[in-house]
Order: structure tokens, then C-alpha cells, then sequence
């Protein structure tokens, strides 16, 4: 067995399995590649070995263990050794376990019985040289469809990137919740191409967009005569996508009687079209996505928790743009390119100023508000414009640009005056970004920034700082 390129030296790994089978089996294809193998007979015993000073470059993980399962092993082992890099070995009869195993650290599954091609493919994936990974992140702009791109150049969706990857593999609903505009049907394209049901069609519903009585039929099709104006038959998406993607947007919108509707389908795999009297089975995978704050909508009782906590399998939260500024650069080049292409003008030339208030804004609307600003751009090539209304946008916002702190500079202010409002802008960016990230809740915004509610109650009313116009 010839050893592949990609990897190099005696990398050390450890497998877990309380089948004695497997772990001979296991180690045997390992060795004769020439790599470092122990062994763990139980969950237990990896967590004392990592305990015990022993750091494997790779854990082989089983699910299914007496006493300590895999899950927990993934804990323990992250809780001593959070690099520490695991792929779980389990049967797909558990996608959820998969799915939990993602979530809370593991890199990789593997399927049993598995071969030495698919661990070969694991080994070169994960333990690759530090050269290759550097070339590999360095991709940060990855083409979907058309011009349709995912962007992944802050750690934070570097990390969305790389679960996704794994858990496109896994045939269960995934929630995407995140603020209007930041990507959320980019990210469910991306799940989709990287899906089994890659060949079938992604098929996408605005559960906002249509009335509750139209969107019944839109998705469960009708029968001739079901209502007036049925003059005759039609298949619903759910039909039409079979062994394909269905993705509802704004589902939090959905009506709460369609969502009852809907959990039964997402049960049983079956439903029947309005005036229909038989029941149709489609295989479908579902994609939700929504910018409402979802454990509000539980606890107002208008979104159904029986309904929630099926398709909350997987959860991703897409970070606001405003989180991810390493991005705005690229964002900014791929809009150029592609208004331009489209209507047939030259890229505008642009000076770092225009970047700079880029980079500076808050980006309210996100990606799409981005994506709008770049396109008015580039139709009227006008530079001076297009950084005097990111400006005033700041302005109205409560939140002054960094520019006019450059001009209390240039007009020769005094050295405290200018301190001071320095002080300020960073005191107040501060604020602002931990009443973001706690979704304006100001008890855990006060502890975050560990001032009393009073104190920051002040602040807000000093500065003037209110919730972003979305």
C-alpha cells in the first residue's frame, strides 16, 4: 500500500472503538501506511491518555460506546486539548449524532464499514502540511453558481465553511438564522452543491412574500375543484423537488396552521394536495432560513416549538458583515466586477478612501445593502458621492465617520479636545457592538462589559445610541 504524498513524517493517531475487531483492522491499514497507531478500547481510556500528556495529531472517534459515548469524549477531549483534531466513526443510521458531533467540534465522519480509500481521503483531508493548508485557506471567494459566490475570509465563516462541508454530507433539516442580508440562500445554495442531491433541483419558497391561503397550495399543489379558480390539477414544490432541496425562506413568517401542517410532513415523508383524497411521499431535504430572533418567536407562541425543534437538527447563525470586516475588501472587488460586467462598463477607478468608508460603516442591510451600494457606483462613477453618503448614513445612525475626527485633527484642535472625542468614538463603538451581539438585551450587554445597568442605561442616553434602521 503506497503511502500518499500529501502527508508526511509519522503523524500519530488515536483510535477509539470498543469493537477489538475494528481496532485491529483499523491500525493494520494505518501501520502499513506508515503512520503511529494507539489504540483505545472506551471513551474513558482516549480522555486519561490525553490526560496523560499523549497528543495525537488525529482522533478516530466511534459514536457508539458503553459508558461514555462519543459525543462526550468530544467534550472531554476538547475541554483538555480544544485543537486537539477528531473525526467520528458511526453508521448513518444517526444523522443527528453526526450532526451533534459537528456542532460541538469534530472535523470529519467516516461511514461504516469504511475502506482504505475512505480513510485514506480522512488522513490527506486533516493531516495535510501546514504549506498546503496556508494555499488552501488562502481561497477565501469560492463560485457556487452563475455569479453567485460564498465569501469566507473571517474566522468566523471560515468555521461556517468548514462545518458546512461535513454536514451537507448529512440528510437532515438545517436552520439558518442570521439578519436580512447577510447570505443566508447563499449558504443554503453551497449546502446544496455540496449535497448528494446535487443533481436534483434547489427549490426556493418566501414563505413572506406569499399570502397564507396561496402558499398551502404553492407548496402541497391543489386537486381540480379544490377552490375556485382550480380549473385543474397542479403538483406542489414539494413534488416537483422530490429527491431534491427545498428551501422556505422567512419560514418564521409562515403561518401557525401551516406549520402544524408542515411538521407532519417533515414526520411521516407524506402529505396530500388541497382537495386531494390520497397521499403523495416526496424525499426532500429542507432548508430553513430566517432574520427573526427565533427564541422570541417561541416564547410569543408564534412560531411552534414542536416545529422548531425539528428543524433545528443543525443551527447555523451567520455573523452580520459588521462581525466579519475582513470580507467588505473582497465583497467590494466581486460587486465591481460583476455590475460592471453586467451593464457593460468600465470597473470605476476608486482610491482607499472609498475602502476606508467602506470599512468603516456599520452595514445595516448587510451583504444585499453592500451589494446595492457598489452597483449605484458603479453606474455613476462617482466616487466623492458614493463616500459622502456612507457618511451621512453613519450620521443618521448616531455613529459620526471616522472622517470627521480627521477633521477635528486638521483644524488644529486641542491635543485633550481631540483625546476626548476619541475616547468617545471607541467608548461608543464598543457599546454599540455588545448591544449588537446580545441583540440589544442591555442586562447581558452590561455584564459582557461588565458596568451596571445603570451605568450603561447612561451611556445609551449619553450618546444617543439606538438600534440600527434595518
Amino acid at each position: 500500500m503506497k503511502r500518499s504524498s500529501l502527508t508526511s513524517g509519522k503523524e500519530s493517531i488515536l483510535v477509539v472503538d470498543d469493537d477489538p475487531g475494528v481496532l485491529l483492522y483499523t491500525k493494520g491499514l494505518l501501520e502499513m501506511a506508515h503512520y503511529q497507531v494507539e489504540t483505545a478500547a472506551c471513551g474513558k481510556e482516549a480522555v486519561q491518555r490525553l490526560h496523560g500528556g499523549a497528543r495525537p495529531d488525529l482522533i478516530l472517534l466511534d459514536m457508539a460506546m458503553p459508558d461514555m459515548d462519543g459525543l462526550h469524549t468530544i467534550e472531554a477531549c476538547r475541554r483538555i486539548r480544544p485543537e486537539q483534531k477528531i473525526v467520528v466513526l458511526s453508521c448513518m443510521s444517526s444523522p443527528s449524532v453526526i450532526a451533534d458531533a459537528i456542532r460541538i467540534g469534530a472535523l470529519d465522519y467516516m461511514t461504516k464499514p469504511f475502506y482504505w480509500a475512505d480513510l485514506e481521503a480522512v488522513m490527506n483531508r486533516w493531516l495535510v502540511p501546514v504549506t498546503s493548508q496556508c494555499q488552501h485557506d488562502g481561497n477565501d471567494c469560492e463560485l457556487i453558481d452563475g455569479n453567485v459566490f460564498f465569501v469566507a475570509a473571517s474566522p468566523a465563516m471560515k468555521k461556517i465553511r468548514g462545518q458546512i462541508s461535513q454536514l451537507a454530507k448529512v440528510d437532515i433539516p438545517v436552520l439558518l438564522l442570521g439578519e436580512s442580508g447577510v447570505g443566508k440562500e447563499v449558504l443554503a445554495r453551497l449546502i446544496h452543491k455540496l449535497s448528494p442531491r446535487a443533481r436534483r433541483p434547489l427549490v426556493k419558497v418566501n414563505c413572506a412574500a406569499i399570502p397564507a391561503d396561496l402558499l398551502e397550495s404553492e407548496l402541497f399543489g391543489y386537486e381540480s375543484g379544490a377552490f375556485t379558480g382550480a380549473t385543474r390539477a397542479k403538483p406542489g414544490k414539494f413534488e416537483l423537488c422530490d429527491q431534491g432541496t427545498v428551501l422556505l425562506d422567512e419560514i418564521g413568517e409562515m403561518n401557525p396552521q401551516l406549520q402544524a401542517k408542515l411538521l407532519h410532513v417533515l414526520q411521516d415523508g407524506q402529505f396530500s394536495r388541497l382537495g386531494g383524497r390520497t397521499s403523495i411521499t416526496a424525499d426532500f431535504r429542507l432548508l430553513a432560513a430566517t432574520n427573526i430572533d427565533m427564541q422570541e418567536a417561541l416564547e410569543r407562541g408564534s412560531f411552534r416549538a414542536d416545529l422548531f425543534y425539528r428543524l433545528n437538527a443543525f443551527t447555523v447563525q451567520i455573523p452580520p458583515l459588521r462581525e466579519r470586516r475582513q470580507e467588505i475588501e473582497l465583497l467590494v472587488q466581486h460587486f465591481l466586477n460583476e455590475f460592471s460586467t453586467k451593464f457593460s462598463l468600465k470597473v470605476p477607478c476608486h482610491s482607499p478612501r472609498l475602502m476606508e468608508a467602506c470599512l468603516d460603516y456599520r452595514w445595516p442591510g448587510n451583504l444585499r445593502e453592500l451589494g446595492n451600494f457598489i452597483k449605484r457606483f458603479v453606474v455613476l462613477q462617482d466616487e466623492q458621492l458614493a463616500i459622502s453618503e456612507l457618511e451621512e448614513k453613519s450620521r443618521e445612525m448616531g455613529r459620526p465617520p471616522a472622517s470627521d475626527y480627521r477633521k477635528i485633527s486638521s483644524n488644529m484642535a486641542g491635543l485633550k479636545s481631540l483625546v476626548r472625542d476619541l475616547k468617545h468614538s471607541a467608548e461608543i463603538k464598543v457599546i454599540e457592538e455588545a448591544l449588537l451581539a446580545t441583540k440589544w438585551n442591555r442586562k447581558m450587554a452590561a455584564f459582557q462589559l461588565k458596568i451596571s445597568c445603570k451605568a450603561l442605561r447612561y451611556k445609551i442616553k449619553q450618546y444617543q445610541i439606538s438600534p440600527p434602521r434595518c
